[in-house]
This record gives structure tokens, C-alpha cells and sequence, in this order.
């Protein structure tokens, strides 16, 4: 594959570095007209409807199976690699295929069973919107593949495996020849940070605009696949329900839309971003499940209060049928999240990825629920706690720990990852840094962390605790201090039991582990460095990176 390629990017940071950019980006949008508009319309190729967008996109959808068989944009065909379609999960097999035209919408339903899925084109756009509707667990997972043909974009990003010829774990993880690693896994990108994913040449585009995944699982931080190449070519996802160390239960119901967009080479227009879409057009088209703007609803806070304003907030909204997020105003902690359906949820505060408030909000149709300002206790944060020594701070990640950016895109046996062993000095000012974001039973489980105390200090009793993000296998931390006293092996939390660690996700379920270590633990020299060998206790797992493991978020002991 030849070009250069974007990669996913935030739409509150995304600024285009020309007028030329913005505006091929531009047409893209839902407003743009084409001049060839007057060839809108749709064909039977006998095999296919075949749909004229009147811009420069023509598409085809089988009509056996509901497949995308063909993307051709400016005389290119984009869609195919390894003689494969693009398709919901890996295709659905023999559906009941229809289309239809009103004015200047073209909608193709696709029904398999309880699932149903939807292809719209808009006259003058080189755009498809999709929508996805899962009723039930009969399709395992839910995700849509826009295949790629080879040749046609840059191969050998982070989450390009191309050239990594060794497979290092489960089929699906690679090391390249100079010892870096690849994977479809490799996105190091949260849901919350992206609002697209995509390549470009420079002068074409291929993008796709994620929904706001008000039906999928696991909130604003979860990551999950979005692109991947390989030698047939290259795949763009957008994953609907995934189980890879998943913390929520699937939800079901309609998704989308979400949009392939085809561009000159820009990015795709904001206005098809998830938080500017508005699907008027889309009300009348009879899409199973679909709840129109006007009757959802929105949630606004005035402000939050208590915050550690060294951090972003996020509030997020879920109940059993639906989520949803958004940011906390800098200044004030003023928030709003619109086009939400119906109902009662929970309302969630996240200092960083940490949750530091709940509460319980209901949102009416058309109407928006006004909160007072939201006051966080000094006691929901762990952070306020007095403590004699912390390493790293309490956010919900291993942010700041080694090598902690580069496991959301990189297998632990990458070369570029530091030495995973290594002993820890409090005080010497690089404790966070020199402590592992991850351990492992197999790998630096007894790790050890050095301390001085007071002599006020160690004649007393302290409370240690051990924050994680996730753990595998239910690994989970033993400590031992001074080699005298032993903590108890305590109890598996409750985490995702998929991989984890190895596959870019340490997000799970954040936990704190506290111990209750005694005054005769302590040296009574002053001058003395005590020792705290922290280990992983498991009896699951296998070998090495792949044996009981936990993420790390933050250790303290507190006065």
C-alpha cells in the first residue's frame, strides 16, 4: 500500500491546515451538492442494487446477502481485500434485501433473522450512513468491516501488521523483524478520543465517522479494534459490540448511523460527526428502531465542584439500554450531553477514567434535565487521603507509570518496551516512573518498592493501598513487608475474563486492594529503608505475558 495515513482524531482538536483541506474535507458534508447530482438514483445489476450518489461514489449491496460488493469512488474501486465483502461481523449469509427511493434519500434494508441493517445514500454525497439493529445474541458480536483492496494506502502503522511476519500470541499479535510488535488490536485510541478512523493518500480519503454507540458497552474509555492491514489489504471497523475485555453486558437495539465517507484526501466533514449529525432526513424512512432528535432528550450540569482541576472530567450516562458521555468544562465543570433516549440512568463522574460520584438522572422526549451543581466529596477521591508515600496518582490508569503509553499500542515483548523488572526507591523522584504499569506472575511479580520512615512513623499502623484498572486471570497483589510480615491473598475482584494486557486495554474494573500493616512490620530505624515486595497471586494464567497479570494505577501508604 502506498500514501500517508491519519490517524484517528479528536474532534475537539482537529484543525485543517488549509482552505484546500477544508474544503474537499468539505464535500463530504450532507449539505454538499454535486453537479452531476441529476444521475442519482439506483440500478439492478441482477446481483446487486447498484446506487448512484450523484457525486463520485457509486456502491453496490448484494442482493443475496446484504454485502457492500463494490465502492468505487472516481473510477477506483476501494472495496475487497482477500476476495472478501465489507459486512457486518463476517457477513451474515442469505438475507432479505430491499431498497427503496424518497426524493433524495436511497435506503437498502438488509434482514438475517432478528438483526436487521441499513445502507442510505444522499444525493450529491460521496457518503454511505449505515445503521445496525441487533435484537438478540443470535450474531455473536456486532461490527461492521469496511474491507479495502491492497495498494492503496500506507501499510505500516501501529496497528498495521504487514510486515510482521512472527506470531507472537493467539494468530492475531506479530512482531515485525526489528522486534517491534503489531496488531488489529494496537488503536491506542478510547472511544472518547476519537470521532473518525481512516486513510489518506493526501488527495483521497477513506474514512469511517463512528456513531455515538448509545447501544454498544463498556463507556467512554473503552478501546476496542478500529483498523488493521495486512498483506490482502486493510479494514476499518466500527465496532458496535465488542467482548474483548468488556465490563458492561451487551445492549441491543438500533445503532448508527455511522458513515463511510469518501473524500479528496481531507478529513471527513465535522458535520458527520456523532455530536453534529442530525438525522431529520432519516425520520420517515421507517428504520426498525429508530428514535427521532425531537424525541430525546438532554442532560446539563451548571457545574462540578471538588475537582482536581490538573484533570479531565467526564460525565457519562448508563442504564441497560443505552450510554452516553461528555466533557466537563475546564473552568467550571459545566456539562452537556444531548440526544439521549428516554429514561433513567446512572450519572457517573470520572476524574480521568476514576469514578469519583454516581447519581441517578431521568431524561425526558424533547426536554432537558437541568442539574444543580454536582459536589464530589473530598473522601470519593483517593487522592485527598493523607499518605506518607504515592506512586503515580489516582486517575483510573496507569497514566505516568513505565511503560504505560506504549501498551495501548504495542505488545509487552516489543522492543521498545523498558526492562519490565527493576526495583523502585520512594524519594528519589522517579518512583512513578520506575514502577511497571503492569505485573505479572510469570514476569516481575515480586517487585520490591523502598521506603524511609520516621520513627514517629514506623511506631504506628498504615493502611497500604493498591489501586488496578483490570487484572488477567485474577491476578491480584500478595505484599510482604521487611520480609517479616506476609498480607493475606485477597479475593479475586470483579474483571473482564478476555485478554487484556496484551491486547491494548487496560481498562476493566477499577479496584483498590487495602492492607493493614502493623507497627511491628515497620524497621524502627529511622535512617533504614524498609522494603514492600509486592507480588501476583493467581493459580490461573499460563506463561509469561500471558500469566495472572494486573494493571497498576496508583500505591500509596497512608499516614
Amino acid at each position: 500500500m502506498s500514501g500517508s495515513v491519519n490517524r484517528p482524531v479528536r474532534r475537539r482538536t482537529f484543525v485543517l491546515g488549509t482552505a484546500a483541506a477544508a474544503g474537499s474535507a468539505a464535500l463530504a458534508g450532507p449539505l454538499a451538492e454535486s453537479a452531476s447530482a441529476a444521475s442519482f438514483g439506483y440500478t439492478d445489476d441482477g446481483s446487486n442494487y447498484v446506487v448512484d450518489t450523484g457525486a463520485s461514489l457509486v456502491f453496490k449491496v448484494s442482493k443475496t446477502n446484504g454485502d457492500l460488493t463494490s465502492l468505487l469512488y472516481k473510477g477506483t474501486e476501494y472495496q475487497g481485500y482477500g476476495g472478501m465483502n465489507s459486512h457486518v461481523e463476517s457477513g451474515l449469509g442469505a438475507s432479505t434485501v430491499t431498497i427503496a427511493q424518497s426524493g433524495t434519500t436511497i435506503l437498502i434494508s438488509v434482514t438475517h433473522g432478528t438483526l436487521k441493517h441499513y445502507y442510505a445514500a444522499r444525493s450529491g454525497e460521496n457518503n454511505v450512513y449505515l445503521w445496525t439493529n441487533k435484537a438478540d445474541t443470535s450474531v455473536s458480536a456486532t461490527r461492521y468491516i469496511v474491507r479495502v483492496k491492497a495498494g492503496l494506502f500506507l501499510n505500516d502503522q501501529p496497528d498495521s501488521y504487514t510486515y510482521a511476519p512472527t506470531t507472537i500470541e493467539s494468530a492475531d499479535v506479530f512482531a515485525k523483524s526489528d522486534g517491534q510488535t503489531r496488531s488489529k488490536h494496537y488503536s491506542k485510541n478510547r472511544v472518547i478520543d476519537y470521532d473518525y478512523v481512516g486513510w489518506t493518500t493526501g488527495s483521497v480519503g477513506l474514512w469511517v465517522v463512528r456513531s455515538n454507540h448509545e447501544k454498544a458497552s463498556g463507556g467512554p474509555f473503552y478501546r476496542s479494534l478500529l483498523r488493521h492491514q495486512s498483506a490482502d489489504g486493510g479494514g476499518l471497523y466500527e465496532i458496535l459490540y465488542y467482548g474483548e475485555n468488556q465490563t458492561e453486558a451487551q445492549r441491543f437495539g438500533l445503532q448508527g448511523p455511522y458513515v463511510i465517507a469518501l473524500t479528496d484526501g481531507g478529513a471527513p466533514s465535522s458535520s458527520l460527526y456523532h455530536a453534529n449529525l442530525t438525522t431529520a432526513w432519516a425520520d420517515g424512512l421507517g428504520i426498525s428502531g429508530y428514535t427521532a432528535p425531537s424525541s430525546r432528550g438532554r442532560v446539563a450540569g451548571v457545574g462540578i465542584t471538588g475537582r482536581d482541576t490538573a484533570y479531565a472530567y467526564t460525565v457519562g450516562l448508563a442504564n441497560s439500554a443505552a450510554q452516553y458521555w461528555g466533557s466537563a468544562r475546564a473552568s467550571d465543570g459545566y456539562f452537556s450531553i444531548a440526544g439521549v433516549l428516554p429514561g433513567t440512568y446512572t450519572l457517573t463522574v470520572f476524574k480521568g477514567e476514576l469514578a469519583v460520584h454516581t447519581g441517578s438522572v431521568a431524561v425526558t422526549a424533547g426536554g432537558t434535565t437541568t442539574l444543580n451543581s454536582i459536589a464530589i466529596p473530598a473522601s470519593n477521591d483517593p487522592s485527598n487521603a493523607s499518605a506518607i508515600w504515592r506512586i503515580g496518582n489516582w486517575d483510573g490508569s496507569p497514566s505516568g507509570f513505565k511503560n504505560a503509553d506504549l501498551m495501548t499500542y504495542a505488545h509487552p515483548s516489543d522492543v521498545r518496551a523498558a526492562s519490565w523488572t527493576g526495583n523502585v526507591v520512594v524519594g528519589s523522584g522517579t518512583e512513578t516512573s520506575a514502577f511497571p504499569c503492569y505485573l505479572w506472575k510469570d514476569v516481575n511479580s515480586g517487585i520490591i518498592v523502598y521506603f524511609r520512615l520516621t520513627a514517629a512513623q514506623s511506631s504506628a499502623a498504615h493502611t497500604l493501598r493498591i489501586g488496578v484498572t483490570t487484572a488477567y486471570a485474577n491476578g491480584r497483589p500478595q505484599v510482604v513487608v521487611n520480609d517479616t510480615w506476609t498480607s493475606a491473598v485477597p479475593s479475586p475482584p470483579t474483571q473482564p475474563s478476555t485478554r487484556s494486557l496484551t491486547v491494548g486495554s487496560y481498562r476493566g474494573n477499577n479496584y483498590t486492594f487495602t492492607y493493614s500493616v502493623p507497627a511491628s512490620a515497620w524497621l524502627t530505624d529511622a535512617g533504614a529503608y524498609n522494603t514492600l515486595k509486592i507480588y501476583v497471586a493467581s493459580g490461573s494464567g499460563t506463561t509469561s505475558f500471558l500469566s495472572a497479570g494486573t494493571s497498576v494505577d496508583a500505591i500509596d501508604l497512608l499516614a
